[in-house]
């Protein structure tokens, strides 16, 4: 009996002691939290800035018309190549023909008076000569009064003649001006290439631009040999693009394509200035223009495509690199962190990564550089080997030092989701 009590009491101990165990371990299991980790390695990293665009000719010419007259005979299309000096189009010349045969009779008329001024002059300048010889001959022939008034008329038609050329002159330029206002009802090609855009048909009136407003815009010519694309790059990525700077951009027009370029400009001013959005109510998005040159793509592109480029700022090879999730911010590290010398701020977070040790993660400062697609630089703070946490993006955030983890590669990982 006793014998069969002991027995009983040993296989209870048992039964509790491997249920104590079992649930221990159980809940150890749960109590790890499920991660990614990865190896800290050595890879190329490259650093870029996205912006997007448009495609436009590097040179182009927007021809409008100087004067205001019907559009009598257009002979070009859209999309026709077209050569330097080749007439585009022709405007009604009437009115400028008449006011050129206005201009030159007007111009024969200052001319005629020229002769007549001239024949004046003479006839007054040989009785000036006349009258001042009989008054030195026999001064009771003539009076002073007549030799004076002799040389005044002499004086008088000098004056007249020379004004007489004056109006020669201007009628001279008069023909000038309406021989060129003339010459403009004929529209020419300023320069070799493509017309990209016409806004007027056969028939229709060009108008002059005022300062108020705007005159008609009748075509452009563009040189298609030379593209580039005109970005609108924010305010703080401009700095770190640099003249020269290589980029591939993407067309939505070619989608399977990469067009490769170099930066060739980077403006000084806003795209749009601040005080053109003072009166919005927001605070304005300060832009500026970064042109990329392409080299010469194998398809014909157009003018105002869609484009996104990305600029290569910054490359690294060979260098120790943490995935992006991989690093967040922790202020109360940073004050555990201090060691009092005076050096950082306290009420600051820094930045880190957690290392898995004996399965739990420790959080350790990071100094990082630049930033690739999906990797940080580490600059210091991590030896190659070192295993860290690199996902999921919430538990990265979630993780206190110190919390047990376990691998898992069943997670899944889209690191562009996670990094939004």
């Amino acid at each position: 009996m006793r014998t069969g009590i002991k027995v009983f009491i040993g296989v209870a101990l048992v039964v509790i002691v491997g249920g104590a165990a079992t649930i221990a371990m159980t809940s150890s299991r749960e109590d790890r939290t499920a991660v990614r980790a990865e190896t800290v390695g050595t890879r190329d990293l490259v650093a870029t800035i996205t912006a997007s665009g448009n495609v436009r000719a590097t040179r182009k010419v927007d021809i409008s018309s100087d004067i205001s007259a019907r559009v009598s005979e257009l002979l070009i299309e859209e999309g026709d190549d077209v050569e330097e000096g080749q007439v585009l189009l022709r405007l009604d010349p009437t009115r400028y023909q008449a006011a050129l045969d206005r201009s030159m009779a007007n111009l024969s008329q200052a001319q005629s008076q020229v002769a007549q001024s001239e024949a004046n002059f003479l006839r007054a300048e040989r009785q000036a000569r006349r009258m001042a010889q009989i008054w030195a001959s026999d001064s009771l022939l003539v009076s002073r009064q007549d030799v004076e008034n002799a040389e005044t008329d002499l004086d008088i038609q000098r004056s007249m003649r020379e004004a007489s050329t004056y109006g020669v002159s201007q009628a001279e330029a008069a023909v000038e001006e309406a021989r060129d206002q003339l010459a403009k009802t004929v529209i020419i090609a300023p320069m070799t290439g493509r017309v990209t855009r016409l806004n007027v048909e056969e028939g229709e009136t060009v108008i002059v631009g005022t300062m108020n407003n705007p005159g008609s815009l009748v075509l452009t010519v563009s040189d298609l040999s030379v593209m580039e694309v005109v970005l609108e790059v924010d305010e703080t990525d401009v700095p770190e693009i640099m003249l020269g700077d290589y980029a591939t951009v993407e067309l939505d027009a070619f989608p399977e394509m990469e067009f490769p370029g170099y930066v060739t400009q980077i403006g000084n001013s806003a795209i749009r200035p601040p005080s053109q959005s003072a009166g919005s109510g927001q605070t304005p998005t300060i832009d500026f223009e970064v042109i990329v040159t392409l080299v010469p793509p194998p398809v014909e592109l157009r003018p105002d495509l869609s484009a996104t480029a990305e600029v290569i700022i910054e490359t690294r090879d060979d260098q120790l690199s943490v995935p992006i999730i991989a690093v967040t911010l922790r202020e109360e590290d940073r004050r555990r962190g201090s060691n009092g010398n005076g050096n950082r701020d306290d009420s600051d977070p820094i930045e880190g990564v957690f290392v898995i040790r004996e399965g739990r993660v420790t959080f350790t400062e990071v100094e990082i550089g630049i930033a690739g697609d999906e990797y940080f630089e580490l600059i210091s703070g991590l030896a190659p080997g070192d295993s860290i946490v690199s996902g999921p993006w919430e538990v990265v955030r979630s993780l206190e030092d110190g919390d047990a983890v376990e691998h898992d590669e069943d997670l899944e990982w889209d690191r562009n989701d996670e990094s939004n």
